[in-house]
Parts: structure tokens; C-alpha cells; sequence
């Protein structure tokens, strides 16, 4: 919902200023973790005292003190699990607006406050019934939706605090005298001269004096091919030494360093998910203020008619039509429109591969118009495979293929990792090596038996080639690549018929972005981009009227998939890109980035509709209660209008579940219709 500035819950974030309806509002955003374990407390209540109060009412014939057993059951739901809602109530009516909140207190207080009245005066509205269970009910339900909508927030931090966390906490300083000393990472400062080995993490921003080695770079470019850094060049926190020792002076620590620009740029993202308005919110901005305004009207209507004619009981008629015309405007088949759908949907999905772990991730589906795709691990596989192997000179393929992989096996290089795996997937037995020395940017060499091996690792197009030597001479080479994924094809075929532009943005170099985007069809690429870029590009289609839809598998994707409308994270990817998608692909495939977009489109078509039959019976009955019927039945009308009420709340839910049962087969006939097209 918009909130006016004028508000006093705001919240500042590296500059930018948020507005909140209510503090509870206000602590999702700023400490959600604390505000779960708040959440969870009150639902557990709400759920363990609205069932007996739902059994109670509608199973247990009428006996003595059944009303009070309700009303002490109730009590809690209303004021501690309700709690929150009252806060957003109070501060809608400050902020001169209407929200879910103020629908939700304003219907449960008021059936609540009228069933209090008939319990400890029964005398008094003689036959009417009492509505604890529908107030119960109404809270817990849409307490529930709160629950599982912060959860996602959670995650998100969780995501951003995992990057953070694979900084090692301590780094290996050079003192002036040359001397190797151990000192906590935070008191690392600029211009120290610190000391990296082999296969540790960097943990500072620094440029090389002395040393070189190849440098995993994915976290930052997404591609698993590791760079040659020599003296003077910069490399980045976050980023993996692989298999030299380098000697390094430090350029940035702390806030200023990469792997914390990023977690900043992250924290920014998620921040900006908050602005997304929900379609109960825009419903009651208009609903609320009709609802009073009827009620009042006619509560004030019959009490001044009524006492202008001397009829005895205008005070206990005013309070029926008022408590009528609340209970039957009461937002049970609202707060059912949601959850309910959703949780079909979400029951689909998932028997398609598919996780949506962030429900309000549905609305943005539906407009999507633009999906953007990582290339390394997500178009393609994420790793490199053999595409080719040969030998030379009369050596045999098992010969060399060992001699290879026995020596691979010492190294780090991602290229090793796949001549390691290849060799076992041909059940090859690795030999004892010895005097293993890994010359970065080169190769590896040493001793496998009495054999003197030398690999030599270089680039070809599309790939890269690896040559094997046995006592000086070629023995035999090993071609390898990034494959496109099987689904990737067809699933660019599927969104392009919905009319989806496709978008390439990938830490590779130009040239082989290219050739993927060839084969791919992709004409719109990006390439050589950093994570901060990704998020850059991916708000200027947004900038231009763009609902983006973003597929990554990468640490160096966490940013693009909390600032893109849709994340969908590849479940072969990091924990933190899984963390931070709103959807995750559990098969990896491609196709479901097309499906995902047909169940976003029909669950909130589905939603809309649920709506619309719910405001459809409270438009209907709300007149009635308001008395239109009274000329013609008279005022013995009021005697059963809170029974009408309670159809009408029945009559509402029940064709929001029937609605949304459908959806499950009309989701299922679309996603067939998209994989098998005409």
C-alpha cells in the first residue's frame, strides 16, 4: 500500500528513506528474522485455539456455557494473535487510507465485540448468534499468509549473510621484517602486505607484488575457467586462489571491499521488494471506506427512523444493521482468495520440478515480458565435459588417460576436476604421483610411476584443449566445453511464442557469448559483466517498461536475481543463488522458466476471480443488510440477518475453493499445450 512520508515508521537504507503503515510492517523490514520467530509464536497460538473454536461452534450441539468456552478461547487469537493487525488498522486511519489490516480488525472486532454482547446479555438480541468463530478464523488465516510472506524476506537475508560469511575470518599478514603472522581478517587494513597459498579464499581487495597463480573468479564473472593473475594485477575478495603463492598489498577492507559491495547491493535489492503492492491491500483501499459508510448509513438510518416512530428497540436494530452489514463485508473469502490458490498452484509446480518460494513472486510473473538468462551453468552446463579424446604414437587410451588424470588429480583447476571425473566414469585407476609442480596459467608436471608427465592446458574456440606428454613425447589430447543444456533450445522456442524477448547477460568474454547467442538465437547479449552490472542492466529494462524475469545459478547471479522482478535460480547452483531466488528449478530445466510464467498468469487470473466472487456476494448482501428487504418482510428481518451473514461468509469461501479447484487441471493442460505446440 502507499504510505505518505508524513508517517513517523520509516527506515533508512544507505540513503533511501521506506514508509511503513505499521511497526509491524516496519520490523519485517528491518529485522524479519526477529519478526518470524514473533509471527510463528502468534500463528501457533491462533492455530491451536481457532480449530477447537471452528469444532466447537459448527460440531457440538448447544449446551450450557458453550458461548463462554468460545469467547475465552477467542480471546487470545483476537488480542495477541491479532495484534498486529490492529497496529496496521491504527495507523491506515492515521495515514488517512484504507489496508487489509484496517478490514481484517475492523470485521473480526466487530463480530467479536457483538458475540461478547449476546454471551453476557443473551436477553438482549433474544435468537441471535454469536461470530467468535469467524473472527478466530479470519485472523489465523491471514496470519498464516503474513508468516510464510516474511519467510521469503528471511531467506533473502540469509542468502546476502552467506556471501559475507565465506570471508575467512583470519588472513596471513607480512610484517615489515618479512615475518608470516596470522591476524583476524578485520583488522586487516589498507596498504598491509599480506600473504595468500594455494586454494584459499582472498579475503581483501589487494593488487600482486610478488607471485602468480590462477584465480577463481566465478563468484564474481560466473565462469568456472580460472585467470592467469600476475604482479600488478588486482584481484577481488570473494575470488579463489587456485595454485601459486601470491604476495599482496591491500586496496580495500571492510565496507569497501567487493564481496561487502555486493552484499550491500544485495540488502538494496531485497529492500526494494518491499514496495510491491499486494491486490488485497489495492482491493481495500476502495472497499473499507464503502463498508463503513453502509454500515454507519444504516445503523444511523434505523435508529432515527425507528425512535421518530417510538418503536422500543431502535438501539438493539441500529446495532443489528451496523453488525450486519461488518460481518457479511467481513474478508473470510478474501483471505481465502490467496492462500488457497496459491497453494494448488504451489502443489503443481512442484510436481513439475518446481519451487516458488515466494508467492507474491506469481503477480510480477504475469506481466513478465523480458527473460534475461546467465549463460555459464544455466544456458549451458555448468561445468566442462570431454568432447574429445585422442592419443598419439602408438600410446593406448587407457595409458594416457591415467598418466593424465593421476596428475590432474593433484590440481585445483576446474578443467582438472573434469579429466578426473571423466577418467573414473571410464573406471581408469589412478597411479602415485610425486614432484608435482603446477606452473599457473600453463599447466601441470611430474612424476606418475617412473613416467615423466607434462599437461598443457590452452584455449580453442568454444572451449578449451589439454595436452598430454609422456617422457617428452605427445602422447594424446583431451578437447573440452561448456555444452548448452538439452532444454535450452526449446524453452527460448516456448517463451518466444508467448511473446517474451530473450536477453543474455554473462561474465564471459565477448567472443564466446557470441557463439552461444548464435547457436541460441539470442540477438540482445551482454558480456565481461560484473555482478553490480547485471543488476544495472536488468533495471534499465526495467527503467524502459520491462517486467524482468532473471535465471542464474551463481554467487555472482545474487544480485541480478533479488533486483530482476522474478528470480529463478538453477538448483545445480550455489546455496546463495538457491537462497536468493523466488523460484528455484529442482530438474534444472529450462522449459520450466515457460511454465512458471503460465502458472504466474493463471494463479493470479485465479486470485482476481476469487475476488470478484467474494466482493460479487457482499455487494449482494451487504444492501440487504443494510434492510432494502425491511419494506417487505419487515423489521422480524433483523431476527435471522446474522444467520444470513454466516451463509453469506459460507456461500463466499466455498466458491473461492471450488474456483480455485479448478486450476490444477486448466495449469497441467496449459503446460502440455506449451511442450507439445502445433
Amino acid at each position: 500500500m502507499f504510505v505518505p512520508a508524513t508517517t513517523d515508521l520509516s527506515s533508512d537504507v544507505d540513503g533511501q528513506e521506506y514508509f511503513f503503515c505499521s511497526k509491524t510492517c516496519l520490523h519485517k523490514f528491518s529485522s524479519p528474522e526477529e519478526e518470524a520467530k514473533s509471527l510463528k509464536k502468534r500463528l501457533i497460538l491462533g492455530w491451536s485455539l481457532s480449530l477447537p473454536v471452528i469444532l466447537i461452534s459448527y460440531l457440538t450441539a448447544t449446551f450450557a456455557l458453550k458461548d463462554f468456552i468460545l469467547l475465552s478461547l477467542t480471546v487470545p487469537v483476537q488480542f495477541y494473535s491479532g495484534f498486529g493487525f490492529y497496529e496496521g488498522a491504527y495507523h491506515a486511519i492515521r495515514s488517512k487510507s484504507g489496508n487489509m489490516d484496517l478490514l481484517i480488525s475492523m470485521g473480526t472486532l466487530t463480530a467479536f465485540i457483538f458475540s461478547v454482547y449476546v454471551t453476557l446479555f443473551p436477553a438482549g438480541i433474544p435468537g441471535s448468534a454469536v461470530y467468535y468463530d469467524a473472527s478466530a478464523f479470519i485472523i489465523t488465516l491471514i496470519l498464516t499468509g503474513n508468516y510464510v510472506e516474511n519467510l521469503t524476506k528471511v531467506k533473502a537475508n540469509r542468502a546476502a549473510n552467506k556471501l559475507r560469511g565465506m570471508i575467512p575470518n583470519v588472513t596471513h599478514y607480512i610484517s615489515d621484517g618479512g615475518e608470516v603472522l596470522d591476524k583476524l581478517t578485520e583488522e586487516i587494513r589498507v596498504g598491509d602486505n599480506i600473504l595468500i597459498k594455494p586454494g584459499e579464499i582472498v579475503s581483501v581487495d589487494c593488487v600482486i607484488y610478488d607471485g602468480s597463480s590462477e584465480v577463481d573468479e566465478s563468484m564474481l564473472t560466473g565462469e568456472q575457467e580460472p585467470v592467469l593473475r600476475v604482479a600488478g594485477n588486482e584481484i577481488s575478495s570473494g575470488t579463489k586462489n587456485l595454485n601459486g603463492i601470491l604476495r599482496v598489498r591491500v586496496t580495500r577492507t571492510g565496507k569497501d571491499s567487493t564481496v561487502n559491495q555486493i552484499f550491500e547491493l544485495i540488502q538494496r535489492a531485497i529492500s526494494g521488494r518491499a514496495k510491491v503492492q499486494r491486490i488485497a491491500d489495492a482491493f481495500s483501499a476502495v472497499f473499507v471506506p464503502i463498508v463503513v459508510v453502509t454500515a454507519l448509513g444504516a445503523s444511523l438510518f434505523w435508529y432515527f427512523y425507528l425512535s421518530s416512530t417510538g418503536y422500543p428497540l431502535a438501539i438493539e436494530i441500529a446495532v443489528l444493521a451496523f453488525v450486519s452489514v461488518i460481518v457479511i463485508a467481513c474478508p473470510c473469502a478474501i483471505g481465502l482468495a490467496g492462500p488457497i490458490t496459491l497453494l494448488i498452484s504451489s502443489d503443481v509446480s512442484s510436481e513439475n520440478g518446481i519451487i516458488i518460494k515466494n508467492s507474491n513472486a506469481l503477480e510480477r510473473l504475469s506481466k513478465a515480458n523480458r527473460a534475461v538468462f546467465d549463460k555459464t551453468g544455466t544456458l549451458t552446463e555448468p561445468n566442462p565435459t570431454v568432447t574429445r579424446f585422442q592419443v598419439e604414437n602408438g600410446y593406448s587410451p587407457s595409458e594416457v588417460l591415467a598418466a593424465a588424470a593421476s596428475l590432474e588429480s593433484s590440481s585445483n583447476h576446474p578443467i582438472a576436476r573434469t579429466i578426473v571425473e571423466y577418467a573414473s566414469n571410464e573406471n581408469i585407476e589412478l597411479n602415485d604421483v610425486s614432484d608435482v609442480r603446477e606452473i599457473p596459467g600453463v599447466g601441470i608436471t611430474g612424476k606418475v610411476g617412473n613416467d615423466v608427465v607434462d599437461i598443457s592446458r590452452g584455449k580453442m574456440d568454444g572451449g578449451s584443449v589439454v595436452s598430454i606428454r609422456i617422457n617428452g613425447i605427445i602422447a594424446g589430447h583431451i578437447s573440452l566445453s561448456y555444452r548448452i543444456r538439452k532444454s535450452t533450445r526449446s524453452a527460448l522456442v516456448a517463451l518466444r511464442q508467448m511473446g517474451m524477448k530473450t536477453s543474455m547477460v554473462t561474465g564471459d568474454s565477448v567472443e564466446e557469448a557470441k557463439r552461444i547467442a548464435g547457436e541460441l538465437g539470442i540477438d540482445d547479449i551482454h558480456a565481461e559483466i560484473l555482478p553490480s552490472e547485471k543488476a544495472e542492466i536488468i533495471k534499465r529494462y526495467q527503467m524502459n517498461g520491462d517486467y524482468v524475469v532473471f535465471t542464474g545459478d551463481g554467487i555472482n547471479d545474487t544480485i541480478a536475481l533479488e533486483t530482476a522482478d522474478v528470480g529463478i535460480a538453477m538448483a545445480s547452483g550455489t546455496d546463495i543463488a538457491r537462497e536468493s531466488g523466488d523460484i528455484i528449478l529442482l530438474n534444472n530445466d529450462l522449459n520450466n522458466v515457460a511454465n512458471v510464467k503460465i502458472i504466474g498468469e493463471k494463479t493470479i487470473s485465479k486470485v482476481k476471480q476469487n475476488i470478484g466472487w467474494a466482493i460479487g456476494y457482499n455487494c449482494v448482501l451487504i444492501p440487504v443488510a443494510g434492510g432494502v428487504l425491511v419494506p417487505f418482510f419487515g423489521l422480524s428481518i433483523y431476527g435471522f440477518l446474522p444467520i444470513l451473514a454466516a451463509l453469506a461468509m459460507g456461500m463466499s469461501s466455498s466458491s473461492v475453493v471450488l474456483n480455485s479447484l479448478r486450476l490444477r487441471g486448466e495449469i497441467i493442460r496449459l503446460i502440455s499445450d506449451a511442450s507439445h505446440p502445433a
